[in-house]
């Protein structure tokens, strides 16, 4: 009790961010050797230790070598790295783990309500995700929240006081991304810029939204609502594919380590999501890539050149013509749905058509058709994949398919081994016998043999890729 009071003799409590000198060391050394008043032990407590000097640490050394057996060192640090060996070889490390998110909540809330604080549960969840497992800076913000909020604790203004953004902005802009629609992006961009953002600390919340999209592709039931944004990492898991969510976290992650070498902070995020849709790897029906509206923009005024180019027409006298009808333009008709009369599905062909991104496209792909009765199709999920089959995704593969073939179409997906390879495991194989052929093509090649023999060289297997013109190359 006199400790939580403040008053008992016996501990020692020093701060070394304000005390590094080896002169306030030796000072609080020089009663080390007075015994206990009140307690059995007299305890120093230093906090932050690794603040102290050099000089500070030879100081406290030498006590620590031989310490009275009266006294007790508590060490208290963030950052125990920066401790000397010496000094660590010489305590007994004690790592303490963070305070799970739920936990801080609930006493979070506890305080609030023997307050009689008016308070929002998002606040509450936002305090306790910025104390980052540390229930003594929760207390410390709660605190300011509280007085920034003149009495209330809001989720706005918690929002406002902390300088983060919501995390339905973040998923907005995220899916603009997904969907390519870079207006979206910097439209989301602008709004979030009115709100003064850190933008370090918005690429950290696009990582984290990221990480758990990911896993939640992979092992759905790990996702829990303690982030409060289950839904949005669901949703984003959903229209998302693998691939995407692995360059876009580690696009976030490589631009947010570079962000102080931008020219000012908004520059540098926008640069930072501008990559991501630079990079987005093509989508069914995009294979002509993200620059394609460039290339055709920039086809127009070559064409206008070209009639500019033209000679001024001469007056002759005009032949007689017979004037036809305009020729009407062909219909361009959509490929029908690989399907036969007998009930037999091109499965591959089918998923060719159909017009899905993200982890419903790889629970296509991963699939064996099996058989079709009436509006029932039966397929099989190579167990390997048993994570991507989930009601959301299912829905989505049977509405793309019933858009595509014109009829209802109802889904039963079982879990097994394929009796014959799946489409994904087809596009697997395909491009490991490109490779294979590329790396003959090059063994066989009369310059590389020249090469070999004149320099010594050889050739770096992993560096061999096959050229998107169907030749083999490095």
């Amino acid at each position: 009790r006199e400790i939580d009071e403040g008053r008992f003799v016996d501990l020692i409590e020093v701060d070394a961010a304000s005390r590094t000198k080896v002169d306030d060391t030796r000072e609080l050394l020089d009663n080390v050797q007075y015994r206990p008043t009140r307690g059995v032990f007299k305890v120093y407590l230093i906090d932050e230790v690794h603040m102290l000097s050099k000089h500070s640490f030879n100081a406290l050394l030498k006590t620590l070598e031989e310490p009275p057996e009266h006294v007790k060192f508590l060490l208290a640090t963030t950052d125990p790295q920066k401790l000397p060996v010496t000094v660590l070889s010489r305590c007994l490390q004690f790592n303490l783990k963070k305070l799970p998110l739920d936990l801080i909540v609930e006493r979070l809330r506890l305080i609030t309500g023997s307050e009689e604080v008016e308070t929002d549960e998002g606040a509450l969840l936002r305090l306790a995700r910025a104390a980052d497992g540390s229930m003594r800076d929760a207390l410390s913000l709660l605190d300011q929240a509280i007085s920034f909020g003149d009495g209330k604790l809001t989720d706005a203004e918690v929002l406002t006081m902390l300088g983060s953004i919501d995390r339905q902005e973040i998923a907005a802009i995220l899916q603009a991304v997904v969907a390519g629609d870079a207006p979206g992006v910097m439209q989301g961009i602008a709004a979030m810029d009115e709100h003064a953002p850190d933008y370090e600390a918005a690429l950290g919340d696009i990582a984290s939204l990221l990480q758990r999209a990911a896993l939640a592709q992979l092992v759905p039931d790990a996702i829990d609502d303690s982030h409060g944004d289950r839904e949005l990492a669901m949703a984003l898991a959903g229209v998302a594919s693998a691939d995407e969510l692995q360059l876009y976290y580690q696009i976030a992650l490589i631009g947010r380590r570079d962000l102080y070498l931008a020219a000012n902070p908004r520059g540098g995020f926008e640069m930072v999501l501008l990559r991501m849709l630079a990079f987005r790897p093509a989508g069914p029906g995009d294979s002509a890539g993200t620059d394609a509206p460039v290339r055709k923009a920039a086809a127009k005024p070559k064409a206008a050149s070209t009639t500019a180019q033209k000679k001024p027409p001469v007056a002759t006298a005009a032949p007689q013509t017979t004037t036809k009808p305009d020729p009407q333009p062909a219909q361009v008709q959509k490929p029908k749905p690989a399907i036969a009369t007998d009930g037999q599905v091109d499965w591959a062909g089918i998923i060719e058509q159909v017009n899905l991104r993200g982890a419903a496209r790889e629970l296509a792909a991963n699939c064996e058709f099996s058989r079709r009765k009436g509006h029932v199709w039966h397929l099989t999920l190579d167990e390997r994949h048993a994570h991507l089959l989930t009601d959301q995704q299912r829905d989505r593969l049977g509405a793309a398919l019933s858009e595509v073939t014109g009829a209802e179409v109802s889904l039963r997906i079982k879990l097994g081994k394929p009796a014959a390879a799946t489409p994904a495991e087809k596009k697997v194989q395909a491009a490991e016998d490109e490779l294979d052929a590329a790396r003959d093509n090059i063994a066989s090649d009369p310059n590389v043999k020249a090469l070999k023999d004149l320099f010594g060289a050889s050739v770096v297997e992993d560096s061999v890729r096959p050229t998107d013109n169907g030749e083999n190359g490095a």
